[in-house]
């Protein structure tokens, strides 16, 4: 049994609580890759990317790699017919950093793979191609276990040489669908791959690569549980690169 010591901090409206041991390694397995995808209900463009990540998160037919679809939807289509129910100006503004260091301009729909790559997210080929080279990078050591409302968050290391990162917790919601009423997609039912309902930030990485948390996770009622999942990323403040993901299911 380890010992932890216990330390309260508020940060958002969440309770972290900082842990002083981690547990042993874990046996190796799929190597988790995030596929962001930048999208919108009012744009035409965008169910054909959606239809592509949702299949492949479906399938998971890329040797030796669990993908995690996380669906943010931006704003900014909202003015032009379509307010989207999932969109949030985060999404927009996570969107508009990742920009910044590719230096693109911000477009729909628009996978970001990783944090490291990024492209129009229809591709589909080029879909399962870059998340298996992403799966080639190094990765993190790190888990998530769900209890009631609170998530356990354990970063363990980190790979040689990753400067400063910070630890985000995403709940999506997988099944979701829309019947669009106006905008370019006016008449059309809309499904969605897995749908980033909140993106949290939990807190930097230790300078010995190591992290520690539990964190409360605030649920919405009209969520079904059954379909929602707690997904931890470790990323680069300043690169922005996902040096490791985790993900578990929220169970009844």
């Amino acid at each position: 049994m380890k010992n932890y010591t216990l330390l309260a901090l508020p940060l958002g409206g969440i309770v972290l609580a900082l842990a002083s041991a981690a547990p042993a390694p874990e046996a190796p397995g799929r190597v988790p890759v995030v596929v962001e995808l930048f999208t919108s209900e009012g744009c035409s463009s965008c169910p054909s990317a959606d239809a592509a990540l949702r299949e492949l998160e479906n399938a998971q037919t890329v040797p030796g790699v669990e993908v995690i679809a996380l669906g943010e939807h931006v704003d900014y289509w909202n003015r032009l017919g379509w307010k989207d129910g999932f969109s949030a100006p985060a999404y927009t503004e996570r969107q508009r950093q990742y920009a910044r260091g590719f230096g693109t301009g911000s477009y729909t729909p628009q996978a970001v793979v990783a944090g490291r790559y990024e492209f129009v997210g229809s591709r589909t080929g080029e879909l399962a191609a870059t998340v298996a080279k992403a799966a080639r990078a190094p990765q993190a050591a790190l888990s998530v276990a769900v209890s009631g409302s609170q998530a356990r968050v354990e970063v363990r290391s980190l790979p040689a040489g990753t400067p400063a990162a910070e630890v985000l917790l995403a709940i999506t919601e997988k099944g979701l669908a829309s019947q669009v009423g106006r905008g370019e997609n006016s008449g059309r039912l809309l499904h969605h791959a897995s749908v980033v309902r909140r993106l949290l930030p939990l807190g930097r990485v230790r300078a010995d690569g190591t992290f520690a948390a539990t964190a409360e996770l605030p649920l919405a009622p009209d969520w079904k549980r059954a379909n929602l999942r707690a997904v931890v990323l470790v990323q680069e403040t300043a690169s922005r690169h996902v040096v490791g993901a985790a993900s578990a299911a929220l169970q009844d």
